[in-house]
């Protein structure tokens, strides 16, 4: 039985667009197959969740799915009538789900104007490339101070043999010879009520109305080939764990000459062992002997800046709170946080007898 697209976002059916998509992040950064290497379960969830976000994210894909349930091409879901069809490629190795038009014609092809999205989209400059996205590890410094990645990324990109058309060079691109040119195939049948007139896109062309004479030798007509890119990520500093940064055009290619898709890089940072934090605030412990409670004196503070002087002053209680100014982290136009050191007084396990003999004449007094 098909799970419920909502449920596995976690989301209400009244959810809108921006509860979709940040339930989605969250999800994907947490079942994310970087994260969670070798894990089975993980790398499915993963896959649901990016099947349900492509769907409650696209207005058209979730007005028929609201209206019909299930998925088209997901057997025994009873997918949207029965239709044939559904999404085009799978999981690609580096966080993304590239997804084709499949589920879009499925419904042209019934309600009317087969082949009209996609041949539209790719006669007036292409189709743009799928989004992709991946996961960055950071330490607690890196976020804090902000760092460079250098991150090879395998993706769909445009064949540099065609440029992108799909033909071999010297050849010309021609007419579809199966649609006349036209983009899509139709036919009419007759029935109780008269003629009726179906039509759906033409798998010849796919849609564009036109073909190779001769298809490329490195792409074969797709106008893309599989390769490996390096790119360069600046992290600014005081990024927080979830944090998505939007990379514009480094996504995967378009087909015929269409826009680049972008690449979302999601901030996975790892817990720091001496400090927390909250936003740009940094908070720590600070252990002192009961001489500098009682009497107050100076004790060194490790912060992200390095050693700080703090001064205790005299009776200072055990959980007493320091505020160190400016000594947080630096938020790139948001200035800089500040850092907390909680007092923690040290009760000693062990004295020498000289030591024992001066606390006995404490008590005494």
């Amino acid at each position: 039985m098909q799970k419920d697209l909502y449920e596995i976002l976690g989301v209400a059916k009244t959810a809108d667009e921006k509860d979709i998509k940040s339930a989605y992040r969250k999800l994907a950064l947490k079942y994310h197959p970087d994260k969670n290497k070798g894990d089975k379960e993980a790398e499915q969830k993963f896959k649901e969740i990016n099947t349900a976000y492509q769907i409650l994210s696209d207005p058209q894909k979730r007005k028929q799915y609201d209206q019909f349930g299930g998925i088209p091409g997901d057997a025994g879901s009873g997918g949207w009538g029965g239709f044939q069809g559904g999404f085009q490629g799978g999981f690609d190795g580096n966080g993304g789900f590239p997804f084709g038009d499949g589920f879009a014609d499925l419904f042209e092809s019934f309600f009317g104007g087969a082949g009209g999205r996609k041949r539209a989209k790719k006669t007036s400059g292409g189709e743009r490339g799928n989004d992709i996205e991946t996961v960055v590890h950071l330490t607690f410094e890196e976020a804090a101070f902000g760092t460079t990645k250098e991150l090879e990324i395998t993706k769909p990109e445009k064949c540099s043999r065609c440029a992108g058309k799909g033909a071999e060079p010297g050849t010309p691109i021609v007419n579809c010879k199966e649609c006349g040119g036209s983009g899509e195939i139709r036919q009419v049948k007759n029935t109780i009520l008269g003629q009726m007139v179906t039509a759906r896109t033409c798998s010849a062309c796919d849609g564009l109305g036109k073909v190779p004479e001769k298809k490329c030798s490195e792409c074969h007509g797709t106008t893309r080939v599989r390769g490996k890119k390096r790119i360069t990520v600046k992290i600014p500093s005081g990024v927080d764990n979830s944090t998505t940064i939007r990379l514009s055009g480094e996504g995967e290619s378009g087909t015929f000459g269409g826009m680049y898709g972008d690449l979302y890089v999601h901030i996975d940072v790892k817990a720091s062992e001496k400090f927390g934090r909250k936003g740009a605030d940094i908070y720590s412990d600070v252990s002192i002997d009961i001489p500098i409670a009682v009497l107050g004196g100076e004790v060194d503070v490790d912060t992200i800046h390095g050693p700080f002087k703090l001064k205790i002053p005299s009776g200072t209680q055990s959980e007493t709170v320091f505020k160190l100014t400016g000594k947080g982290i630096d938020k790139a136009g948001s200035g800089k946080g500040d850092h907390f050191a909680k007092v923690k007084v040290e009760i000693p396990r062990k004295l020498s007898r000289k030591q024992k003999d001066l606390y006995e004449e404490l008590l005494k007094e």
